[in-house]
């Protein structure tokens, strides 16, 4: 069993930066694909960014490419979003993700542990 804490989120304006880390424990997380994931009130849980777990390659969706950025830190557990040019839609509780399954993916139902969530809110 994988357990994945969130944290890092708060209270920012447009154009600031944040890094999310998503510290895990039960176990290493060296062989996992590692995800982002973010659900806005009264929106669908949408993928953010992926990578692999020698972290050789990322992936992640055009409304956030060039200005989110996955790592990962297996010495530490740790994986990482940082966050720059933040815009209001940006606004979500963001979710880390663990999948046991090669080959990086966005969708929700390829990942099998989830963190209860940090809250990022982008004020305009």
């Amino acid at each position: 069993q994988v357990q994945l804490v969130e944290s890092g989120g708060g209270l920012v304006q447009a154009g600031d930066s944040l890094r999310l880390s998503c510290a895990a424990s039960g176990r290493t997380l060296s062989s996992y694909i590692m995800g982002w994931f973010r659900q806005a009130p009264g929106k669908e849980r949408e993928f953010v960014a992926a990578i692999t777990a020698s972290s050789v390659r990322t992936y992640s969706p055009t409304s956030v490419r060039g200005r989110f950025t996955i790592s990962r830190d297996n010495a530490k557990n740790t994986v990482y979003l940082q966050m720059n040019s933040l815009e209001p839609e940006d606004t979500a509780v963001y979710y880390c993700a663990a999948d046991r399954t090669p080959g990086l993916s966005a969708r929700n139902r390829d990942y099998d542990y989830w963190g209860q969530g940090t809250q990022v809110t982008v004020s305009s």
